[in-house]
């Protein structure tokens, strides 16, 4: 379906493609809006805010103190923190400064972070303190030399965020004790930045600018590379879909996004973070969206326009006694992404707010967004919509030849938002890169006539939770580990909040294994969304003659 045939399903005043040489580079964006849009606010965080021109200075300074670290261009630098003022500020900088950002999330064990910074090679990390025990058990083992820690009230101003400081770790215990004797604070980081050197260096389009880490199907996460030239692309295709719901935005009103998905997950980078700094919007940083309450009495103090979200979010904020709180009249986008939509939480969100859940798809490797639900749409079509501007997208058989319409297969993506592929694993790469520059996803999808695509399966064993992969290698490399596990299988089960849920089954070795003993352990070597909602003991597993674990058959029962 290369003739692209959705063109014709495209809202008036789109595109077909968008110019992705536009800019040089990621910094040449963020420097455009920070001078164009100086005196807006750029970040709202807990009734602080931040304009563009501050985020330019201090990004600078946090810019110029990296450098001083003796770090040199391409160097890798982790952030991991949820949404706080520091995080986007970090971004600028790192970018600035000619290093390349790599995203992680702040829930990960110890194994799991140990792993992230051995494999993309950071040697300096941006942590909030709530998580620096987490890093202090696995940095010796990390080639990390330079640590800046931040902590939730650091840009509230003193008065406030003296307060805020005091409730996190003292009253609500958030900051578990760690020793991390050279850390450096951010405040202190930026005041040294301030009255240091900073040497613009040369950035090219071609140039790493964030390593956006997957999951991978033989157990070990990958890390996907995305360009300045991908990041950029994917923005502008998102301004150009989201245009003309977002025109529709009065003139006296900045355009606002709410921001609740975490930053380290690209959706949230991208299209929130990203995208928010090209249109001049003011990005409202929500750093604990599983706080309903919380994040319903934040978005009541704000006119908000365009919600990027998962379906989960959806459902909880919708169903919450405190939805009509908020003034949802204004809202022009809902874009929903990560995992399905589920219809019945589609027709609830549009009953009570007018505005449209289109769903979208995209994947780490394409910076996300690939495809899209017409933003003028008004019925939920339960598709994964038509590909976004510059994009293509077609289906796969075994043999890697595009099957007739009607029929389903593999759904591959050519476009300027494709990674260039896995950090140094140029075998895993060859996988899913066709010799025609088309990505293979791993999604199995029928398309219509009329070119909307629809996700019917998945080719790998892969779990979706909340709209994060689970890799059941890795849960099954981890559970063996346990002393009484003779052997485990894992697979995803259908789930009302989740959309799928992890379910482990284990044959035991020891008799007097106990569930609570499995989620012991699960719960000190996997972050949340990877851990077991049901755990099964059996006296075998299903496998094939060689001694392969069917976990198809155990998703069947």
């Amino acid at each position: 379906m290369t003739e692209r045939v959705w063109l014709g399903s495209y809202p008036q005043g789109v595109p077909a493609d968008i110019d992705p040489a536009k800019y040089s580079s990621l910094v040449a964006l963020l420097e455009e809006s920070f001078r164009k849009y100086e005196s807006r606010v750029a970040y709202n965080f807990m009734g602080k805010d931040v304009t563009f021109g501050q985020t330019d200075s201090l990004s600078l300074a946090f810019a110029a103190y990296l450098q001083g670290l003796g770090l040199s261009k391409g160097d890798r630098v982790a952030i991991m923190m949820p949404n706080v003022p520091q995080y986007p500020i970090a971004v600028a900088a790192i970018l600035r400064a000619g290093f390349v950002v790599v995203n992680v999330n702040p829930l990960y064990t110890a194994r799991e972070l140990e792993h992230q910074l051995k494999d993309s090679g950071s040697k300096a990390i941006v942590i909030i303190e709530n998580f620096a025990h987490t890093l202090e058990k696995c940095i010796a083992a990390t080639p990390v030399k330079h640590v800046v820690l931040c902590s939730m009230g650091d840009r509230l101003g003193l008065l406030k965020g003296t307060m805020v400081n005091y409730v996190v770790r003292n009253v609500k215990k958030m900051v578990p004790s760690f020793s991390l004797p050279d850390a450096v604070r951010f405040n202190e980081a930026i005041a040294r930045g301030t009255k240091a050197p900073f040497k613009k260096p040369e950035i090219k389009a071609d140039d790493v600018a964030v390593l956006q880490y997957t999951g991978g199907t033989t157990g070990v996460s990958k890390g996907a590379v995305l360009l300045h030239r991908n990041v950029i692309a994917n923005a502008l295709q998102s301004e150009a879909w989201y245009a003309p719901a977002m025109a529709k935005v009065p003139a006296d009103q900045q355009p606002t996004t709410v921001c609740a998905l975490p930053l380290y997950h690209v959706f949230a980078f991208t299209v929130g973070m990203m995208l928010s700094v090209r249109t001049g919007g003011k990005l409202i940083l929500i750093p604990n969206p599983r706080d309903i309450p919380g994040v319903l009495k934040e978005l009541s103090k704000h006119t908000i326009h365009s919600l990027p979200a998962v379906n989960t979010l959806f459902n909880g904020l919708a169903n919450h006694p405190d939805f009509n709180k908020v003034d949802w009249s204004h809202l022009k986008v809902a874009v929903g992404g990560g995992t399905a939509v589920q219809s019945g939480v589609a027709k609830l969100w549009f009953d009570k707010t007018g505005c449209p859940i289109c769903e979208g798809y995209g994947l780490s490797e394409t910076s996300p967004t690939v495809s899209c639900n017409p933003i003028t749409s008004t019925e939920f079509t339960g598709t994964i919509g038509v590909p976004l501007p510059s994009t293509y997208m077609k289906l796969l058989d075994d043999e890697g030849v595009e099957v007739a319409q009607g029929q389903s297969g593999e759904i591959a993506i050519k476009g300027p938002q494709v990674m260039a592929g896995y950090w140094q694993r140029p075998d895993e790469t060859a996988k899913v890169m066709t010799t025609d520059g088309y990505f293979k996803t791993g999604d199995i999808g029928v398309v219509d006539a009329r070119g909307f695509f629809k996700i019917v399966d998945r080719k790998k064993d892969m779990i979706l939770v909340s709209g994060f992969n689970v890799f059941p290698t890795e849960l099954e490399d981890v559970v063996t580990q346990i002393p009484g596990v003779l052997e485990c299988a894992c697979v995803g089960v259908a789930d009302a909040k989740t959309g799928e849920a992890v379910k482990l089954v284990i044959v035991k070795k020891d008799p007097n294994l106990s569930e609570e003993d499995v989620r012991t352990f699960c719960k000190e070597n996997l972050t949340g969304y990877k851990q077991p909602k049901l755990v099964e003991f059996r006296t075998d597993l299903p496998k094939t003659p060689v001694g392969k674990i069917l976990r198809r058959e155990l998703r069947d029962k």
